[in-house]
């Protein structure tokens, strides 16, 4: 029996094919139409990575080791391990034609094979590739396969054919994400602007983007951070209602732990939460996006498994719907019982990701869908699960913003869910949740799909108060100056809290809503601004009342706003949920530059969460700490 190592000797004495001038050019000519074809792809608006380099290498790895059971296979193996190298040659946006076919006949001219892999003679041909997308831009894989004949001695290694493989890492497109915010809220004097007037928010999408930023190793781009967003991301356990209204309203006021001499104004709302029994049938139109740049498996697979944990919480009376779209919008699932769930698993598992975005067909037949479904005391909702980009038809937020008006008053409401990073426009979605009389959320983990459509699922889903506002009139004679912290894109104008026809945030079951100000006391060292040289004196009661809080909110399906009043008294107490939420205010602020915090720091804020954790059943307030420790470390 012949030894394997003469085996392996035969192989390494084997001389390599003389380079063919006629086949070199050939491959050359096909490797550069390729390259053509990939640079100027017009058709997937965005195409993305099903695969890496290195994935694909564990994969081949995987693939040696299983024909590793004769000794002939192992001496082959061997064989390719030293006859093999990998080449690895990133181009940026500047690569040029030129430069590209110089490298190609380099290494053409080079005698050592890139084998990926042992193919019979019956085997297909290698086939160029393409890939496309990661989180930071496109990117696209060219392939060039070189296949030769070579006699291997009887008995020894069968390589009838051998691969010459280039990879060409090409960027295409920059990261194009796109958050909506504006400029922190700037100091304002309360002798001449003492009346603050903005709409609630309960989305939650900011915090999610920030952790994915954090945990990916970088700090978020100061637009993605929405403060107010970061602090209601958290549930607090503030007291229900025990009155006539759908929610409760708590007032605390407590030094600032930033600035010595300003103090605190946290408000904090909470929603009755009805039992689930209670809750009317439930229509539900998922419209996903199915478009090239939904690719990779934190988009569409993962939206996939987290509608399936939805699934589970939801009734056999209710009932669900899919609309997609891509290229063009399409049913795929009629209204289907919500019992039914192996038929709307099936549907989901069919979807695949391809071409161009073309949103505002898809909200158009979603929206008739929805209408279709809804009978006299359902509740309806189209949830749009997508990365914002909008390509076909309208995709400007503006115009969205109108489309999605037109239609909320039908009694559907939007939702927003946005996934992935690297196109992710945030601007889109929040002009779409804002005005679709929805809620926003960024889902980047399964964990966050649990926490936003299982443990909150009522709340984002059944509203208990429409239209809230939110107006706060400082007394000039008790306090100087203020700042709201966050809502910088939820203001309205003072005339707009009593007029109800201007729309304002929704409260869901059991939703909690929290805000919170920075004041300045009359006398403060801290006061920034200087008095008026030809100014009065601020006129005011010094009763003890710091302002005065109105709300006004609006029963769904009523059109009149009914009016809730509140003083803001200084001797008002609070405790961990408020420190908790002013630890949160802190961070956001922190990741913004905001330029009130003075010399506060990270770890005083880590310091300020760790103290006010309190019953963190889900382990949201630690995760909290832990981002807190990874900004510190990625600010320095």
């Amino acid at each position: 029996m012949t030894d394997p190592l003469d085996k392996l000797n035969a192989a390494m004495d084997a001389a390599t094919p003389d380079p063919n001038p006629a086949v070199k050019a050939a491959h050359l000519a096909q490797a550069m139409d390729n390259f053509d074809q990939i640079q100027g792809s017009a058709e997937a608006a965005r195409l993305t990575p099903k695969r890496s380099i290195g994935t694909r290498l564990l994969d081949g790895v995987r693939t040696m080791l299983k024909t590793l059971s004769t000794p002939g296979g192992l001496a082959g193996s061997t064989a390719l391990v030293a006859l093999g190298a990998f080449l690895i040659m990133p181009v940026g946006l500047e690569t040029s034609r030129s430069d590209f076919t110089s490298s190609l006949e380099k290494l053409a001219d080079q005698p050592v094979i890139l084998a990926e892999e042992v193919v019979s003679p019956q085997s297909p041909a290698p086939q160029p590739s393409a890939r496309t997308r990661s989180e930071t831009g496109l990117v696209g894989t060219l392939s060039m396969a070189d296949t030769m004949e070579s006699a291997a001695p009887q008995g020894g290694i069968q390589i009838d054919q051998r691969r010459l493989l280039v990879d060409r890492e090409i960027v295409l497109e920059p990261n194009t994400e796109e958050f909506a915010n504006a400029d922190s809220g700037p100091l304002k004097i309360v002798a001449e602007d003492p009346v603050s007037t903005f709409s609630i928010d309960v989305d939650t999408a900011s915090y999610g983007v920030v952790r994915s930023s954090l945990t990916r190793g970088s700090l978020p781009p100061a637009d993605a951070v929405r403060v107010e967003e970061m602090i209601n991301y958290f549930p607090y356990a503030y007291p229900g209602p025990d009155g006539t209204h759908p929610f409760a309203t708590h007032v605390s006021v407590i030094p600032s732990p930033w600035n010595d001499g300003t103090q605190l104004v946290h408000i904090g709302i909470q929603g009755e939460q009805p039992a689930v029994e209670d809750r009317p049938p439930l229509n539900l139109v998922f419209l996903i996006d199915a478009s090239g740049s939904m690719q990779g498996p934190n988009k569409l697979p993962l939206l996939k498994q987290s509608f399936r944990l939805m699934l589970n919480e939801l009734r056999p009376e209710d009932q669900v719907a899919i609309v997609t779209y891509a290229g063009s919008a399409g049913q795929v699932l009629e209204a289907t019982p919500a019992s039914e769930r192996s038929t709307i698993l099936a549907a989901l598992d069919q979807l695949e990701a391809g071409g161009s975005t073309a949103g505002q067909a898809g909200l158009q037949q979603a929206y008739a869908v929805a209408q279709q479904m809804a009978e006299d005391g359902d509740v309806s909702r189209v949830i749009l699960a997508t990365d914002g980009d909008f390509n076909v038809g309208l995709s400007d937020p503006e115009a969205l913003k109108d489309f999605i008006a037109d239609r909320r008053d039908s009694g559907t409401y939007l939702s927003v869910l946005g996934f992935g990073r690297g196109n992710l426009d945030d601007a889109t979605m929040q002009a779409l949740a804002q005005n679709g009389n929805g809620q926003a959320a960024y889902i980047d983990t399964l964990s966050e799909a649990r926490k936003v459509l299982v443990d909150q699922l009522t709340g984002a889903l059944f509203p208990i108060a429409n239209d809230v506002k939110i107006q706060v009139e400082f007394n000039p004679a008790e306090i100087a100056e203020y700042r709201l912290i966050g809502y910088e894109t939820r203001a309205l104008n003072r005339e707009d809290f009593n007029n109800d026809a201007v729309d304002a945030g929704d409260i869901g079951a059991g939703h909690s809503v929290t805000a919170i100000y920075e004041i300045t006391p009359v006398g403060s060292e801290a006061v920034l601004s200087d008095p008026l040289r030809y100014g009065s004196a601020p006129e005011g009661d010094a009763n003890g009342e710091l302002g005065f809080l109105k709300l006004r909110y609006k029963a769904p399906g009523e059109d009149t706003s009914v009016l809730i009043e509140t003083p803001i008294l200084e001797d008002r107490d609070a405790g961990v949920e408020t420190d908790f939420a002013v630890a949160i205010a802190a961070f956001g602020q922190l990741l913004r530059d905001t330029p009130y915090m003075g010399d506060w720091s990270w770890a005083e804020t880590i310091d300020l969460a760790n103290s006010a954790k309190g019953d963190d059943t889900f382990g949201y307030r630690a995760e909290a700490v832990t981002l807190m420790r990874l900004a510190e470390s990625l600010s320095q």
